[in-house]
């Protein structure tokens, strides 16, 4: 079954007199349990690419099927519920709040969801899932840039989305932290999970399944690749 499908999407902005094409007519299909990489330039149409996927935007022309439902043209409201309850986001800068201790801030797209009767109980699995629950009582200054990043990833799988998006996962890690952060999402996708990575790094990109390359809103090629490369 295709997570992700998209017909022709096509993505224009107006500037000034000059007229934008950020996407000039992507069609993808994405199987779940897939591991796809994005690569491409600035100004090549990824970001673009992942906000409308991940329902922060919308396309000009063409249609988004997110497991099957045409997500394309719902409301502002429609895509902040679809946003919540069916996609996971994963940050460079983890964006966690720095008040609240790791396991609050996993519950929280629960509490947004106003699913808040068992939050902690399934915030608290999802942190055991990446190997923190030791952590679940420190604040996110009192943990490392890796636990931190682990902290954002439980936070994406704490409703069981069918998507998990990552902006440059490891973009603000050392190297060997990164690369335990990436052999953590090789396992989510080995169990079913579907997640779309953007990243400007190739070594990154070897991790993936599929490697899909970006240029002037276009997708130009990709490649499939083993997981264990």
């Amino acid at each position: 079954m295709n997570v992700i499908q998209t017909q022709n999407l096509t993505r224009t902005y107006a500037m000034g007199d000059s007229t934008v094409h950020a996407l000039r007519g992507v069609s993808l299909a994405v199987e779940r349990g897939e591991f796809v990489a994005l690569m491409g330039a600035s100004g090549s149409g990824k970001s673009t690419m992942m906000h409308i996927l991940g329902c922060l935007d919308t396309p000009t022309a063409g249609r988004y099927l997110l497991e099957g439902r045409d997500v394309s043209m719902l409301s502002r409201d429609e895509r902040a519920r679809v946003r919540n309850s069916r996609i996971g986001f994963v940050f460079q800068t983890f964006n966690l709040l720095p008040r609240l201790q790791a396991l609050d801030n996993v519950a929280l797209p629960l509490l947004y969801g106003h699913q808040d009767g068992e939050a902690k109980k399934r915030a608290a699995e999802a942190l055991e899932r990446v190997g923190l629950m030791p952590r679940a009582g420190h604040r996110p200054n009192e943990l490392s840039g890796g636990e931190r990043q682990r902290v954002a990833i439980a936070r994406a799988l704490v409703t069981d989305p069918a998507l998990i998006l990552a902006d440059e996962p490891t973009g603000n890690l050392d190297s060997k932290t990164g690369a335990e952060i990436l052999r953590l999402l090789v396992e989510l996708c080995q169990e079913g999970r579907t997640l779309l990575m953007v990243t400007h790094d190739p070594k990154v990109a070897a991790h993936a399944g599929r490697v899909l390359h970006m240029q002037d809103g276009e997708i130009v090629n990709g490649r499939s690749m083993d997981v264990n490369d």
